[in-house]
């Protein structure tokens, strides 16, 4: 199945330049909305109420968060915990909450309990068989070391992806991945800082997939790169590169329009919870689309990719024969 011809002769090194410089400025641009407005960490990152409640007959996700918001619960998170009888509730503290949780000692066990008899109140408004199982607040410190750990899984990954490309390939195509990755990450990040929504765990769990999805499309061009580099006698870098991207563009756009649509049902209908990790999904995969194509090539044919860095320098070296 073809959805575009693969034979077709579109010039996308034509427009090398242009594309670098408006990726360019986007990258400073997101970075600067990031820096400047920041994100809107969500409660797994900043702390706050943790309340678990359990019901004895089944109960659904829905109905729990509404009950909250009728009480005046801003922005509840409520998640099943393994079936449809115990959920995981969490929110912000009010400010006189988090002063008693500062405060420490009988001050604080009264801040958990205050929570819990609110929270117990408002679901006892709808259904009368909800119990308490615990509470708790959990600190800023907690929400720092997501933080910490999710930006040191980023660079794991980005630097895994490097060292994969550098064995596969040649060191090249691991700098134009790691730029590209650099790329859509932090445009998919300065849109949700510039849009504020709240970035959360699946949010993070969202920017990773991303980054993975993101150079698998790229490995698949690198690798009709480097086809066409070796099976053409005088390959001239901008035409291989051009026929590289005209032949994988089926394969790009049918693999983006079915993940966007299974993504896409996790936005229009995984409910507040798994919204976020749908729509860093969409976003990243068209960002990803249009840096395979615009960023990542001009990136190797910038950094003077040629013919002969692909080839084996010596037919002896029997390492070098068996490589593809």
């Amino acid at each position: 199945m073809e959805l575009f011809n693969p034979n077709a002769n579109i010039n996308f090194m034509g427009w090398r330049k242009a594309s670098l410089v408006i990726s360019c400025l986007l990258m400073v641009l997101s970075a600067g909305v990031i820096f400047v407005r920041g994100l809107d960490y969500g409660l797994d990152f900043t702390g706050g109420a943790l309340v678990e409640v359990a019901y004895q007959e089944p109960a659904e996700v829905a109905d729990v968060r509404t009950a909250l918001t009728n009480a005046g619960f801003e922005n509840p998170v409520v998640q099943s915990l393994g079936g449809t009888r115990e959920f995981a509730i969490r929110f912000a503290p009010r400010d006189d909450e988090k002063a008693a949780e500062g405060a420490g000692g009988g001050a604080s066990q009264a801040a958990h309990n205050r929570i819990a008899n609110d929270v117990l109140a408002a679901l006892k408004a709808g259904r009368a068989d909800v119990t308490i199982k615990r509470s708790e607040f959990v600190g800023p410190q907690v929400g720092e070391e997501l933080r910490t750990d999710g930006l040191i899984a980023v660079i794991v990954v980005a630097l895994g992806i490097a060292i994969y490309l550098w064995i596969r390939f040649e060191w090249r195509f691991a700098v134009a991945a790691v730029a590209s990755e650099a790329h859509d990450t932090l445009l998919t990040l300065g849109i949700f800082a510039l849009t504020q929504r709240e970035f959360d765990l699946p949010a993070l769990a969202a920017v990773l997939s991303v980054v993975g999805y993101s150079i698998n499309d790229k490995i698949v061009v690198f690798d009709r790169v480097r086809e066409i580099f070796r099976s053409t006698r005088k390959a001239d870098s901008i035409e291989v590169l051009n026929r590289s991207i005209n032949s994988t563009m089926s394969r790009t756009i049918m693999t983006g329009v079915t993940t966007a649509l299974a993504v896409g049902t996790l936005y229009f209908l995984g409910g507040p919870v798994l919204e976020n990790f749908g729509l860093i999904m969409l976003i990243g995969i068209f960002i990803g689309i249009l840096s395979s194509i615009f960023f990542a090539n001009p990136i190797l044919l910038l950094l003077g990719v040629s013919k002969k860095d692909l080839m084996p320098v010596t037919r002896e070296d029997p390492e070098l024969a068996r490589r593809p």
